[in-house]
């Protein structure tokens, strides 16, 4: 008898937990029906930290998101992505994703390319804490596509700055 409810139990919690229902578990992306996603989050640039245009190393910091539909072609125009302070960035050109492709929207001054698979936001200050932050991604209608917040202490375990979200 004690093993039935123990099993159930842990089936009802095992339940609760993938829905994302345990106080203090956040269910940041299951909640969001996009096919966009953020990959990833390099938020602590290799090297000391310098939002120099000419020498400095924002562009090493950078936000990966991809499409991960099988069959939908996306355009990132009109996509927001934004930090908990409420620094943005607006994708204003087009910018297609096949599925399955990725781009990375980088910090500091370039070229974007769809070829290489990057989007430059054109301002070399660095957008994401290295301590903590929150990324939201938004679409173009104004409905969140995808959100993740982090601490460098628990979520960056390897302590290279880079935190993936979704493989």
């Amino acid at each position: 008898m004690r093993t039935r409810h123990a099993l159930t139990a842990a089936a009802t919690m095992a339940s609760v937990v993938s829905l994302g229902l345990v106080a203090g578990t956040p269910a940041q992306a299951a909640e969001y029906s996009s096919v966009l996603k953020i990959k990833g989050v390099q938020y602590d640039a290799p090297g000391r930290d310098s939002n120099k245009c000419s020498g400095g190393n924002a562009a090493s910091e950078y936000l990966t998101i991809k499409n991960y539909s099988r069959s939908t072609t996306v355009n990132l125009k009109g996509y927001v992505v934004k930090d908990a302070t409420g620094n943005k960035f607006t994708f204003t050109k087009s910018h297609t994703l096949q599925p399955g492709d990725y781009v990375k929207l980088r910090g500091n001054r370039g070229t974007d390319s769809d070829a290489k698979n990057v989007v430059y936001r054109q301002n070399c200050n660095f957008i994401w804490n290295n301590d903590k932050d929150t990324i939201y991604l938004y679409k173009p209608s104004g409905a969140r596509a995808d959100v993740h917040a982090y601490t460098k202490k628990a979520n960056d375990r390897d302590g290279n700055g880079y935190i993936t979200y979704h493989g």
